[in-house]
């Protein structure tokens, strides 16, 4: 367990900062946080994944590059998918209607001893084994 809180933003959690939608308030609160040094934040590089794609499908691929180029600069830790953390996943995606790259995020809490950032509602299913810091209304 960290010393620090520790966070883990999924997707939503990106989109809610990078479109300035419903928590996106708290997220900028969690970097600022990370930033002096009070919690750790933390993300799947598959989440990475996710948000590029979705801000390319909307905004085209030079939006999602900017996107990430600013991601890369915030203060969190990426971690890779190892075959560990894909096992990981597949077992929630095999238990709980989530979404694969959900259940990334969700295992990657999980193995961190992390609240999981979402406002997400396919992670209401899952939320008695997972600690959330819900951002949803």
């Amino acid at each position: 367990m960290p010393e620090k809180p520790a966070f883990v933003l999924d997707t939503f959690a990106l989109m809610a900062h990078f479109g300035a939608e419903t928590g996106g308030e708290k997220v900028r609160d969690l970097l600022i946080q990370a930033e002096d040094g009070k919690i750790l934040l933390a993300m799947s590089l598959i989440n990475m994944g996710e948000l590029a794609y979705i801000i390319g499908r909307e905004q085209g691929k030079e939006k999602a590059l900017e996107a990430l180029d600013d991601l890369r600069s915030f203060p969190i830790t990426f971690y890779e998918a190892t075959e560990e953390r894909i096992l990981a996943a597949a077992w929630l995606k095999a238990k709980y209607p989530i979404s694969y790259a959900d259940a990334f995020s969700a295992s990657l809490a999980q193995e961190l001893g992390a609240s999981l950032v979402t406002g997400d509602p396919e992670f209401k299913a899952i939320k008695k084994n997972l600690s959330l810091f819900w951002l949803g209304r």
